[in-house]
């Protein structure tokens, strides 16, 4: 632990470095709560879960309860760092092993960095729905946390202060959270628990690496600016990305997402400046991107897969917004347990169904693949892009390809100043609103 050529690695980053000198064999102490302090890094800001002790409780370790001990290490982050002019923060490594989290973590520093080692995804959902004699895995493996927290503090991690700044800069990354099981059974994607919630407004915060199984609600952020949730795996958890309240600058970026057939993939609530990007939507959420009163944020580049109608939703005003670029495909449940399931809607509310104003809609490309007989309501023209309200919007050279007869757009009596460019022949193109300007494609 004293060659300093080791220590150099610390230029790589606080995870490239501890990956790094693992990989060179050294191995981290584990006697005491103060060996747990510095290790690879000889900083007193690093911190191993696995080798901090909680004074007066030595049963407690990570494997027992990592909320605990988390809750330690943050206490002590706050006996050191005292003064407002020496907060640097501070990195809590979660090596590869399996932890039971019993106690809800309360994150209430700046600059504190939760690293692990492997998202650790494991279909929880495949393993309680076939037989798994002869599976070689039958846990999410990687840094893997299993969220056991009481319904009266049902947050794995909450981020939560009071007073000026704000939250700011706190990052947690490349381990897994994973709430164990649903209740009443495997499929109803219900058990009150939550991965991450960020109750309190908060600066640049990062969520990426992450996997997140077998949760009611995976990350919830309310009063986000400039935060990112990029390159993180969010499946089978009855809602994904919840963005409430409102917020500003943020990014969605590289995910793989999926939430349970009554939650909601990606949901944002007055948000300004939101960025969708390079995601990759799953089924089977009620809804895989819901807007409501978002303004000037940007979907773009995304391939989304939905079993139901209003795959994307743009509600309660949105405004100027674009969407473009994205790959829709509007398929049928094929998994056993879930094809008598549905959000509700029927294939006239539209794959997208949008009410606001000024928004574009254009260059995406629409796959709709229902068989005929489950085309709701029945002999319906499904409709792939629906205007229920709003002025000034514009919907612009998409492409649809169907397997029944479609309405590519269909824009509401409410509707005006709307313009519809070279996106399907004038038979596919319906307004109810005398005030739309068509150019059909030739």
């Amino acid at each position: 632990m004293t060659d300093t050529s080791r220590r150099m690695l610390v230029g790589a980053g606080a995870v490239g470095t501890l990956a790094a000198a693992l990989s060179l064999g050294v191995s981290p102490k584990a006697e005491a709560a103060e060996e747990a302090k510095g290790g690879l890094f000889n900083s007193p800001n690093t911190y191993d879960v696995t080798a901090w002790r909680i004074q007066g409780q030595p049963k407690t370790t990570a494997q027992s309860d990592i909320g605990a001990v988390i809750n330690d290490i943050i206490a002590d982050i706050k006996q050191r760092q005292n003064t407002p002019d020496t907060r640097p923060g501070a990195v809590v490594i979660i090596p590869p092993g399996d932890y039971d989290l019993r106690t809800q973590v309360v994150v209430d520093v700046d600059y504190l960095t939760i690293a692990g080692f492997g998202h650790g995804f494991f279909s929880r959902s495949i393993k309680d729905n076939v037989d798994t004699k002869g599976w070689l895995n039958l846990q999410p493996g990687g840094s893997h946390i299993r969220v056991l927290t009481p319904p009266s503090s049902p947050q794995a991690f909450l981020v939560r202060r009071d007073g000026s700044p704000r939250l700011s800069g706190i990052v947690f990354r490349d381990f897994c959270l994973d709430g164990v099981n649903f209740t009443p059974d495997a499929n109803s994607y219900k058990n009150g628990k939550t991965g991450i919630e960020v109750a309190t407004d908060n600066d640049s915060i990062h969520v990426t690496g992450m996997g997140f199984v077998y949760l009611e609600h995976a990350l919830v952020v309310r009063g986000a600016d400039a935060l990112r949730v990029h390159d993180n795996m969010i499946a089978e958890c009855g809602n994904c990305v919840e963005l409430t309240g409102a917020g500003q600058a943020t990014i969605v970026s590289d995910n793989l997402m999926g939430a349970g057939p009554d939650g909601v993939t990606l949901l944002a609530e007055n948000h300004e400046g939101l960025l969708v990007t390079g995601n990759n939507f799953f089924p089977r959420g009620r809804s895989l991107i819901e807007f409501t009163g978002c303004n000037r944020c940007s979907v773009s580049s995304n391939r989304l897969q939905g079993f139901y109608p209003g795959m994307m939703r743009l509600l309660n005003g949105c405004k100027e917004n674009l969407v473009t670029g994205n790959h829709f495909r509007r398929g049928v449940e094929g998994f056993p347990p879930f094809i008598d399931r549905n959000n509700g809607l029927d294939d006239l509310y539209g794959v997208i169904h949008a009410l606001g104003d000024n928004n574009l809609i254009s260059n995406n490309l629409f796959a709709y693949d229902v068989a005929p007989a489950k085309v709701v309501p029945a002999g319906a023209e499904p409709t792939i892009i629906l205007i229920a309200g709003g002025d000034g919007n514009v919907i612009a050279t998409n492409h649809v390809v169907s397997n029944v007869a479609s309405q590519n757009v269909v824009l509401d009596g409410s509707t005006t100043h709307s313009k519809v460019l070279d996106s399907g022949a004038a038979s596919t193109i319906t307004s109810y609103s005398p005030d739309t300007v068509v150019r059909p494609t030739p």
